[in-house]
């Protein structure tokens, strides 16, 4: 906004703008209110507004609310003809306008929508840069067999971020890796419906359902199946053995077997606990790729 041939107080409110929105914005998103003291919708809007903004504060999100009877010059400039406007700003641009938004959700969306496309920096990225390379130290030292170290790594990143799910995950595969199935139950148990829906939490909540296979002799189902192939109870009964034993080659063949004779044995028991398997490794995991390479190849073709 150029200044020239403009009175003190129309300087001034550019001069508060620059400050409380324009620097701002450089950094964090900014979200630009414009109310009023008689806009009915907007005593509805504002808790909203107010709300999921401090929700989103760590993650760089703040708010700047502008009464158009007090700012008139700046109602102006915006060619505000109704309130509540809103519109999200970043690096001195608007880049959303908000103003049809009335529920927290639709605000959380827009929100989780700009903060994904915008180099924002909050408290929430800085330490989600501190915090990644360890989580990917713990997911190697972890791979690499050591699941007390892994455990110890991991419970030391959870001091610093203490309800990130990739460091929950991560912390609750380290334990039942390393024998602790009942501590690691209790840590997932202890997560929100949301937070349970998170990848790393289910792919936790996997390893745990494959580590709960019960380690028993299956002498007699293994006669059982040599006398008939299509007893899948018997051969289901090995793979879970297998599962528990740590040989999910075996395991893996096994469930294969039961799916190709009959893929809805059970309920489609075998191809579930097959997929449970595919989820505890993780989907970066070669030899997850590789089986689900299998699968899918005896399903579709």
């Amino acid at each position: 906004m150029a200044t020239l041939g403009m009175s003190e107080d129309e300087r001034t409110a550019i001069e508060r703008f620059q400050r409380d929105v324009v620097e701002p914005s450089m950094t964090s998103l900014v979200i630009l209110y414009f109310t009023a003291a008689w806009c009915g919708p907007c005593k509805q809007l504002s808790p909203i507004i107010d709300k999921v903004v401090g929700d989103y504060a760590a993650k760089g999100v703040t708010l700047a609310r502008i009464d158009v009877d007090a700012e008139k010059f700046l109602a102006a400039q915006f060619q505000i003809r109704s309130v509540p406007t809103v519109y999200a700003f970043f690096q001195g641009q608007p880049v959303a306008d908000l103003t049809q938004y009335r529920s927290e959700g639709q605000f959380k969306r827009a929100f989780d929508q700009l903060l994904g496309q915008l180099p924002v920096k909050g408290e929430a990225q800085d330490l989600a840069a501190q915090v990644e390379p360890l989580i990917a130290m713990g997911e190697e030292v972890l791979a690499g067999g050591d699941a007390p170290r892994a455990e110890s790594i991991f419970a030391q990143i959870r001091d610093m971020d203490p309800d990130n799910p990739a460091v929950l995950g991560g912390l609750a595969r380290a334990m039942i890796a390393g024998g602790k199935t009942d501590e690691a139950r209790s840590l997932l148990d202890s997560r929100g419906e949301e937070q349970a829906k998170h990848p790393a939490i289910a792919r936790a909540r996997a390893a745990l359902e494959v580590a709960a296979a019960p380690a028993v002799d299956v002498s007699a189902e293994q006669a059982r199946l040599d006398a008939n192939p299509d007893d899948h109870e018997a051969r289901f009964a090995i793979a879970q053995a297998a599962m528990a034993a740590g040989d999910r080659d075996s395991a893996a063949d096994a469930l294969l077997e039961i799916v190709a004779r009959d893929r809805e044995w059970n309920e489609g028991a075998a191809r579930t606990r097959f997929l449970q398997m595919l989820e505890a490794a993780g989907f970066e995991d070669p030899w997850g790729r590789a089986q689900r390479r299998r699968l899918s190849a005896l399903l579709f073709t």
